[in-house]
């Protein structure tokens, strides 16, 4: 028996490589967490993000990476989310963060048949193998399609002009200020971005205007200020708010490691960025 060497940048170099002579297979390149992606970082750079705008050479990829603060520290804790949209731009990929079984098996069948090949980038909290309501039935996952955005489908249409505060999150978070919300029995609605490249700007206007008398947006990451999605989607919340409607931030502060390295210290935090999200 010979062991192979540990290179997360010499196989993704090869799967990244037969996607682009094999254009019908769907080939998912998964890691352990989303950090060990850090040593496949050039291919990622190079290839993935930049080969169709530089020599027009396509590849419909699929990346795995375990992403959400769980409790397990800094290096189990962060794909490192950040990156990712920092590198999107020229409809070059597709980020997503699915929070149901349905989400991502309809984001994997569109990836499957996709006449235009391009790489798709999957956030997949751990925590939601095992969570109780990320759940779907036959039906979803029988029928329907990807949805860029989830509303609130909890959130009697009848009381939408009395809604003043939305929250708008993505990923495993959703799940944390849900129970925020059961527990302290507001009604504040609470959306989900589902894909964050390309950013669905024109469903999540047209949500956004169910709700009149909206005073306050608040974008929500479990993520530090400096990493996450908040820096780029801050741009673009920008410009859907009806008039007189703020922005907001609830999150932790910016960090250099990706999480606390004390389990006490994450659910300190976790439970201080999910009460900021409804009172902050």
């Amino acid at each position: 028996m010979t062991n192979s060497i540990l290179s997360e940048a010499a196989v993704l170099a090869f799967e990244y490589g037969y996607t682009t002579v094999n254009r019908d297979a769907l080939v998912i390149w998964e890691a352990q967490f989303g950090d060990f992606a850090n040593g496949a970082q050039v291919v990622i750079d190079q290839f993935i993000a930049a080969a169709a705008a530089k020599w027009g050479q396509c590849s419909g990829l699929t990346l795995f990476l375990p992403h959400g603060q769980e409790g397990a520290g800094p290096k189990h804790a962060s794909a490192r989310l950040e990156r990712y949209l920092q590198l999107s731009a020229q409809d070059n990929m597709r980020v997503v963060q699915p929070t149901t079984p349905a989400q991502l098996f309809h984001v994997l069948r569109r990836q499957a048949l996709a006449s235009d090949r391009r790489p798709l980038v999957v956030m997949t909290p751990k925590s939601l193998l095992r969570h109780p309501e990320a759940v779907s039935t036959f039906d979803e996952l029988g029928e329907g399609a990807f949805r860029e955005i989830l509303p609130d489908a909890l959130l009697e249409a009848s009381r939408a002009s009395s809604v003043e505060r939305v929250i708008v999150a993505t990923g495993k978070v959703y799940f944390e200020l849900l129970e925020h919300r059961r527990v302290d029995a507001t009604d504040t609605p609470i959306i989900r971005v589902e894909q964050l490249y390309p950013f669905p700007a024109q469903q999540l206007a047209a949500e956004l205007a169910r709700y009149p008398n909206l005073k306050t947006i608040v974008w929500c990451q479990e993520e530090s200020r400096n990493q996450g999605a908040w820096s780029f989607v801050e741009p673009q919340l920008r410009e859907l708010p009806p008039t007189g409607a703020k922005l907001a931030y609830a999150g932790p502060d910016a960090g250099a490691s990706t999480a606390p390295g004390y389990h006490s210290a994450h659910v300190a935090r976790q439970s201080a960025l999910v009460e900021q999200a409804f009172t902050g």
